[in-house]
């Protein structure tokens, strides 16, 4: 454990109870957990996870903006995704994962290309999702945190193993809250 693991942790799990709770700091205070993780994954020679974070810059930026600005002028409300939308889903993570799996199996030393490539582009999914306010990212993100937590147990990132049971329990209460919140605009 060192010091970019704990500050990892630390603005890690800020940023998932701040989303939670839909309050628009989660983005910055993200953007801190992620320049701090992209280091610290990239050291582990965790290539998929390192370039995971290169492009939440990308997507918690967008998300930030979407957020301070919603759609069409008006407050961005949380929203289930529609098969179709769930099914796109579905093929570009089978897509991304057999090429990027495929390019660090062959062309890096990563440690764990397939399971660190499925885990990363069901991450850029969901984090696309929270983006747009989708219900099911949470869902996803149960996902992805199970997948994580062996990872970082096998790479003996045991803080970072810790983080992703917490945030594994904060996306089951994102889930409950957000489909609390979502029944509120049905009334």
């Amino acid at each position: 454990m060192n010091e970019l693991e704990v500050a990892g942790f630390l603005f890690g799990v800020a940023g998932v109870v701040l989303t939670l709770k839909e309050n628009v700091w989660c983005f910055p205070v993200g953007l801190i957990n992620v320049a701090v993780s992209l280091f610290l994954f990239y050291n582990q020679k965790l290539y998929a996870d390192a370039i995971q974070q290169s492009v939440y810059i990308i997507l918690l930026t967008y998300g930030w903006f979407g957020w301070l600005h919603g759609e069409k002028k008006n407050v961005l409300q949380i929203s289930k995704s529609t098969s179709s939308l769930l099914i796109s889903c579905l093929f570009i993570w089978m897509t991304g994962t057999f090429i990027l799996g495929y390019l660090l199996q062959n062309y890096t030393d990563a440690s764990t290309p397939w399971p660190d490539s499925a885990a990363t582009i069901l991450s850029f999914i969901a984090q696309w999702m929270i983006a747009k306010k989708k219900l099911e990212n949470w869902l996803l993100w149960i996902v992805v945190n199970i997948s994580y937590i062996a990872i970082y147990v096998y790479k003996d990132l045991l803080l970072y193993a810790v983080l992703f049971f917490v945030y594994l329990i904060l996306a089951l209460a994102g889930f409950y809250a957000w489909k609390k919140e979502m029944k509120t605009y049905a009334r």
